[in-house]
């Protein structure tokens, strides 16, 4: 039997950074900026649309600035950008974002591969990100990276990851993500982790960013709606990964989560119809296809002819 949860939940669209960041071609300007602007027009209630991070190391989002620049804003829809240091953060700045979100992990092991440096270190740069910010009016959150396991270190302590989260709150991020960064989490691992989160901070607004490497992705989704989370990041298509963690493939499909709730008579606030158009242009935008079901399947109720003689 399901437990009643929140019914209305928050869509958080990660494609155009968590999923181009590691495809091997590179998207021209144009139609990242022609397909953000459909994914808006979806009504999703935030769009993560880049990342400010060196071209040396993630080519994909060289184009940051100008994609910002360029891109339709519509009005009820949140803009943001993961950024990891205070350049970052001058360039998210000058780019009129409404908030950008710095990726700090549990594991140090995973930290160092992805950042290059200790947790420590990071959060040394939080605080310079932190004085960039002052008085722009961009918010400043951050994402919990290996929050449910590394495939370095293996599983985090839940202490470990309160701890981590308390600290976020006390250097000034205004909100929180709990990342299943390589995509190790199960339901009831989800549902613990959030519960006793949302224990110790009740209007902590919490996002859940789950990966669907090992197919627990809209399992894992449930378990953090029934926990209390309203607020859930997915890649169109099933896109993503995390480009410095082995097997990171594949975030859980934002066509296939609003599926879900909307078949609960859970609101979303987003055209579904709209969505799955957008994702059937997928294969050409990347050149490959690509996981998500409902894209391939079509909605439960999407009806067909009657054989012959039925």
């Amino acid at each position: 039997m399901i437990s009643a949860g929140a019914e209305r939940v928050f869509i958080h669209e990660v494609a155009p950074r968590d999923g181009l960041q590691i495809e091997p071609v590179f998207v021209p300007t144009d139609r990242k900026v022609a397909w953000i602007d459909r994914l808006s027009d979806t009504g999703l209630a935030k769009i993560e649309i880049t990342s400010f991070v060196s071209p040396k190391h993630v080519p994909a989002l060289s184009d940051g600035e100008e994609v910002a620049r360029r891109i339709r804003r519509r009005p009820g829809t949140l803009y943001c950008a993961l950024i990891p240091n205070a350049r970052g953060a001058e360039r998210a700045a000058q780019s009129g974002l409404d908030e950008i979100n710095v990726v700090i992990s549990v594991s140090a092991t995973h930290n160092r591969a992805n950042l290059r440096m200790d947790p420590e270190g990071s959060f040394r740069a939080l605080r310079e990100v932190r004085q960039v910010l002052a008085g722009t009016g961009i918010a400043l959150t951050s994402s919990v990276a290996t929050a449910f396991g590394c495939p370095f270190e293996g599983r985090q302590e839940r202490a470990k990851v309160l701890d981590h989260v308390e600290r976020l709150l006390a250097e000034g991020c205004t909100a929180v993500t709990l990342a299943d960064t390589t995509g190790m989490a199960n339901p009831r691992q989800v549902a613990d982790l959030v519960a006793a989160v949302l224990a110790r901070h009740p209007a902590l607004p919490l996002t859940l960013h789950v990966h669907n490497t090992r197919g627990a992705g809209l399992a894992n989704v449930l378990a953090g709606w029934q926990a209390g989370c309203v607020r859930f990041d997915a890649a169109l298509g099933g896109l993503g990964g995390c480009p410095f963690a082995p097997g990171a493939t594949g975030n859980v499909c934002t066509e296939d989560v609003v599926n879900m709730f909307e078949e609960m008579g859970i609101g979303t606030g987003v055209d579904l119809d709209s969505l799955i158009a957008v994702s059937r242009e997928l294969p050409d935008l990347v050149g490959h296809d690509v996981p998500g079901q409902v894209r391939a399947a079509g909605r439960p109720l999407d009806l067909h002819p009657a054989p012959p003689g039925a």
